[in-house]
């Protein structure tokens, strides 16, 4: 399977990480990591370094890649044009009632992408 994993530096998308490589390890998916730029708290040049040495630890041969512009959109976009099975991305906190809240990143995606869309929380 192609997968492609969103994240942009926050806990949540390294925990997605995580799940992904020991998914594409035990299933041989062909990975792409896109770093996406989501805020000003995360340098993607960090993130990307960060990552690059996870997946080099997991032991899983996998892309990684910056996107720049609307990170919803971008990955969405990304995902179609290069044709990709699913898309991974992390987030998604319980409110005090017991509902899920979503993230801007991850609520785009999961209401936009034309691709079938995991999220990990």
């Amino acid at each position: 399977m192609k997968v492609l994993l969103g994240m942009g530096g926050s806990p949540d998308g390294f925990d997605a990480l995580e799940e992904t490589l020991t998914r594409a390890r035990d299933a041989g998916d062909e990975l792409t990591v896109a770093v996406l730029d989501t805020s000003d708290e995360y340098d993607p040049d960090d993130v990307e370094s960060e990552i690059r040495d996870r997946v080099d630890e997991a032991g899983v041969d996998a892309a990684v890649t910056q996107l720049s512009g609307h990170p919803g959109s971008q990955l969405s976009q990304f995902a179609e044009r290069e044709e990709f099975d699913r898309i991974v991305i992390g987030g998604g906190q319980r409110s005090p009632m017991g509902k899920i809240e979503l993230g801007e990143v991850a609520e785009f995606v999961l209401l936009n992408a034309d691709t079938t869309v995991t999220l990990v929380r």
